[in-house]
Parts: C-alpha cells; structure tokens; sequence
C-alpha cells in the first residue's frame, strides 16, 4: 500500500520540519510520507543531540575539530538530512543541494 505524501517546508538550521508555507522561513520543500517524516526528524534529533556535544568540545582549545568524534557524527547526520531532503525535494531543493556540493 503507498502512503499518502504531504508537502512538508523545512528549515535545515532550527530542524523544522512544517505543512505550513507561511509559518516561518523555510529552505526546502518536500514531499513526503509519515515514515519519511519520522525519519528526518530523527536526523534532526541527533544533529541536536551531537550539536550538544560540539558545543562542550569547542572549548576544549587542545582538541581540532577533524579529531572530534562529534562533529563528524553532526557532519555525517547532516549530509543524511541533505540526501533525504534531495531525494524527496522538488526540482528547487534539488538545484540548490546540487550547487551546495554536499552530497559529492
């Protein structure tokens, strides 16, 4: 059975993820499913989490951004949102993921 997608508008830097256009700012529009929701969303939850942890750890003046466990799980979680949001984007989210180079 395919599930009923919506369009979604979502705001990569606060984790937003909205049906409603005028709610606020928005970087990217999406269609997708419940699932597919629940998933970026989870995305969202663990940059969140791991945002946490690279705060701790930028003042931590002896440790190099490249050596930290954390900000390579927020750089891998944010280029699973970029991937969901380019595989479920419209034509524009598309374009403009494409120009960001991100997903090379």
């Amino acid at each position: 059975m395919k599930e009923n997608k919506k369009t979604y508008y979502i705001t990569v830097a606060t984790g937003q993820i909205s049906q409603d256009r005028e709610a606020s700012e928005w970087n990217f529009k999406i269609e997708a499913s419940p699932d597919e929701v629940r998933k970026l969303r989870e995305y969202f939850d663990m940059n969140a989490s791991e945002d946490w942890m690279t705060f701790w750890r930028a003042h931590v003046p002896f440790m190099e951004y490249h050596q930290d466990k954390s900000n390579d799980n927020f750089d891998g979680t944010l280029k699973d949102v970029y991937q969901m949001i380019y595989t479920l984007g419209d034509t524009e989210a598309k374009n403009h993921i494409d120009s960001m180079g991100i997903l090379k």
